[in-house]
């Protein structure tokens, strides 16, 4: 690891601009870090030739004084966005070898403000997941992981998922910044569980075009990052209203960096009372506590609020993501791109190369998902679902009458290790718990390194706020960050 690689993605712009070191210094140095840190994981393809070529047109543009909003910066790319001429796996073997033609709105946004990609970044398989463990190329491991004196792990700890590699690339430092996806939580938990910052913003705001679907009615980009800050910066070239997305909205998008002024004074910030779920662990208690009197020293008041139907939120999510993801991923036939393994006939062909080419926990979802959609069972799981989901969304829309963001912890827990929670899947479905009502409202939300555990391990805040009012769910996160204070660095970069 060297300086460079140290650096927030505000402060690279600024040593760029100052000429104190180039691009394709600073790309080269991530690609060291890269190769030095192997086995992590993080990367499924890494793209050195393509980044360095993309880090030296940003020198030539800084040499004219044409540099633009991300010019030079580093940044790894979630493998479920597509990119033209790169494989995209969406880390399953049933896409392997699909080297899209096309690039996905949301890179092609990061790519025209001149950010570098250095590769594509590892997860869960599909997305589905909360500890990238289901990865067909293996599960990916955090930094935060304890090694003895040779230099061995003595425990690999999950970086969180679906967007674990990114959530652990960012905190390695082996990117500024990365792309994530939430259909779940699945920016936020895992940048709790690294100690990053991670922003899904509201639904409709970030073009799902180009983006492998997992349940489309849910599924959100956003990005990953080390401070409130470069959220902001990278929000802004991300976001977007898209034509060829039938789920963007046409709304401004704001000067987000501009919002973080740290004046929250007189700002209402509710504190929903089914958040404090029975076993929550002392220590997420004791953080959330300490979360309410930071924003009430700048001035903010805390407002109880209520959320009622919080508690139908997981089972609601199970139902409705899984019906979409056995939809979306019926066009995985082995026909037209990716895998596929021959049979007798085309119905065995079918089956050979679906059975092969998706994981446990895919299969697990397309299962249940197939299941209630199927006739006679619709109404009684999947209508039922969506009621709820219109009963939490309603939930959220009365408790902003009362208050402007609402502030919980992000997850349950802090990171656990690879294996521990792989065989009960409720377990695993459980780390969503405070992140997924988010997502079947729409809503922005934000988790923020805030604490330690026990273990010393990281523990985030989430500030969730009003449909496409990012700009005060960061300014309220950016407040948390400073009073929080500079977060020690995992082991492995420290």
């Amino acid at each position: 690891m060297t300086k460079l690689t140290h650096l927030t993605m505000a402060d690279a712009l600024a040593g760029l601009a100052a000429k104190e070191f180039t691009a394709v210094e600073l790309t080269q140095a991530h690609l060291d870090a890269m190769a030095a840190t192997k086995e992590l994981n993080a990367y499924i393809i890494e793209t050195p030739d393509v980044a360095l070529k993309q880090a030296a047109d940003a020198d030539a543009r800084y040499a004219k004084g044409e540099q633009r909003a991300l010019d030079g910066l580093p940044l790894g790319i979630k493998d479920l966005f597509c990119t033209e001429g790169v494989q995209t796996t969406a880390a399953s073997h049933i896409l392997d070898g699909f080297v899209p033609p096309y690039e996905s709105t949301v890179t092609t946004q990061l790519f025209r403000d001149g950010a570098v990609m250095l590769g594509k970044l590892n997860l869960d398989e599909f997305a589905m997941g909360s500890a990238n463990i289901t990865s067909h190329y293996g599960p990916v491991i955090s930094p935060w992981s304890p090694k003895d004196e040779a230099g061995n792990f003595t425990r690999k700890l999950v970086p969180g998922g679906s967007s674990g590699g990114s959530a652990a690339a960012v905190a390695a430092r082996l990117a500024l910044g990365a792309t994530g996806t939430d259909t779940g939580g699945s920016i936020r938990q895992p940048a709790s569980f690294v100690g990053i910052v991670g922003i899904k913003p509201t639904y409709g705001r970030c073009s799902r075009w180009g983006i492998v679907a997992f349940a489309s009615s849910l599924d959100q980009a956003g990005p990953m990052t080390r401070t409130v800050k470069d959220a902001a910066l990278m929000l802004r070239s991300m976001a977007g209203y898209d034509p060829k997305d039938s789920t963007s909205i046409d709304v401004p998008v704001p000067d987000y960096a501009a919002a973080l002024t740290g004046d929250i004074r007189g700002l209402r910030v509710g504190i929903p009372k089914e958040y404090r779920v029975d076993g929550m662990p002392a220590e997420i208690e004791k953080l959330w506590q300490q979360g309410i009197e930071w924003l009430k020293a700048a001035g903010a008041t805390p407002v109880e609020i209520s959320l009622p139907h919080t508690k139908y939120a997981l089972p609601a999510y199970y139902i409705v993501a899984p019906a979409e993801a056995s939809s979306n991923l019926a066009r995985y036939d082995g026909v037209r791109f990716g895998l596929r393994v021959e049979g007798k006939d085309l119905k065995e062909m079918y089956e050979n190369t679906r059975a092969e080419g998706f994981g446990a926990e895919v299969k697990r979802r397309i299962m249940i998902g197939t299941y209630v959609l199927s006739a006679g069972y619709y109404d009684a799981y999947y209508l039922k679902a969506q009621k709820v989901r219109a009963r939490i969304a309603e939930d959220f829309t009365k408790a902003y009458e009362l208050c402007d963001v609402i502030l919980t912890p992000t997850a349950p827990s802090a990171a656990f290790g690879i294996g521990e929670k792989m065989d009960d899947p409720i377990a695993m479905y459980l780390n969503d718990v405070f992140t997924v009502p988010a997502n079947l409202a729409g809503l922005p939300g934000l988790s923020v390194p805030a604490g330690l555990s026990g273990e010393g391990l990281p523990l985030g805040l989430q500030v969730l706020g009003r449909p496409f009012d990012e700009a005060t769910v960061l300014k309220v996160g950016h407040v948390i960050e400073q009073a929080a204070g500079p977060q020690p660095l995992p082991p492995l970069v420290s």
